[in-house]
């Protein structure tokens, strides 16, 4: 049997780590198709190569698609929609494994796509995309991404390494890209949380593209503060901060729910910086990027509305990590699904029991 990974964008990556690996164990040869890109491209070669992957690099999805209609592949395991998939379901099975759990409505808009299975984290999740969509086949399978660190596969960070110290809590600073909090923080921040340290894990667009140099220009500034580290876009995988952060800190970005649902605090920044297009008569495109899922986080973390109330609550919350426990616990178990470190195997159970029928 042989499982192909399209990978769309560098980032979907460590999503599809813990399954291929469980594919591999069982037997079963994956291979990765990987879209050339401007900006990332030797950074995402370096990291299959690192991880040892089995890949090829193709310029667009027609030249994907052209690839998956040659070789048959049992099954294509995408990240995001694929255009014109029909030819390619004729002699291979399809799944989608979203690349995040965010609540950006674009995480139900996908499933219009003709991708024949999606796995899916819990059944709030579930319940919603088969509501929408009762045509198509979803399975409840919970968030593979996670299983390393519920496993204990994962190899820790040495924070003297970081240029951090080992004394201070940890606080993980983890923005997306948009709409974002990062240009609400002052150019002083982690000064004013010299008691912590502060890892810094941005968006791979916050990092690279043009229309963020706002955003570089402030990790310039916050990086020549003794107590943080930034990330660079080499450190793919967001998974080795969670594992050494007390507390997270984030706006709309899918880490949220995934690092609550290792039962750890979290701190929403409700509050963005929004492009004047978002504003005013043209507010509706904020909402229609965001799904309503957003009013989840104010569940499983502390909403803050500006960066003064972020700083009283950090020491809240990491004084006191069960005030949202039951919280975090039970929306878990809706919006992220089992956290058992079995998920990668429930999806490749599906992968071998679906082929052989």
């Amino acid at each position: 049997m042989k499982v192909y990974f399209d990978i769309q964008h560098l980032y979907y990556v460590p999503q599809y780590l813990p399954v291929k690996d469980e594919l591999v164990a069982q037997g079963i040869e994956c291979h990765f198709i990987l879209y050339k890109q401007k900006l990332l491209n030797d950074v995402l070669l370096k990291y299959v190569n690192d991880n040892e992957l089995s890949f090829q690099c193709v310029e667009s999805s027609d030249q994907a698609r052209e690839l998956y209609i040659e070789h048959q592949p049992d099954w294509i395991i995408f990240g995001n929609a694929f255009k014109n998939i029909e030819a390619i379901n004729k002699h291979s099975n399809t799944a989608l494994m979203e690349h995040g759990i965010g609540p950006k409505s674009c995480y139900y808009d996908v499933s219009k796509c003709d991708i024949t299975f999606r796995f899916v984290e819990g059944q709030h999740r579930l319940k919603r995309l088969q509501d929408r969509f009762p045509e198509k086949v979803f399975i409840d399978t919970g968030y593979a991404k996670l299983d390393p660190i519920i496993n204990g596969t994962l190899n820790s960070l040495d924070l003297t390494q970081l240029g951090l110290c080992n004394d201070k809590p940890t606080i993980l600073y983890a923005p997306t890209f948009y709409p974002s909090s990062i240009e609400c923080f002052p150019k002083n921040f982690p000064g004013q949380l010299a008691e912590y340290n502060i890892i810094i894990k941005p968006h791979f667009f916050s990092l690279v593209k043009q229309k963020c140099r706002k955003q570089q220009n402030l990790f310039k500034a916050w990086m020549k503060y003794d107590n943080v580290y930034l990330a660079d876009v080499n450190q793919v995988s967001i998974l080795p901060f969670f594992q050494a952060s007390s507390l997270i800190i984030s706006d709309t970005s899918s880490t949220l729910f995934e690092f609550t649902a290792l039962n750890k605090p979290a701190i929403w920044c409700d509050f963005y910086k929004v492009r004047w297009s978002y504003r005013g008569i043209f507010k509706i495109r904020l909402k229609n990027r965001l799904d309503d899922d957003l009013k989840y986080f104010a569940q499983v973390a502390q909403q803050v509305k500006n960066f003064e109330e972020l700083k009283e609550q950090i020491d809240v919350q990491l004084n006191k990590p069960e005030l949202k426990e039951q919280e975090r616990l039970n929306m878990t178990e809706i919006l992220t699904g089992k956290v058992d470190g079995q998920c990668s195997r429930r999806i490749v159970d599906f992968i071998i029991n679906q082929t052989a029928n």
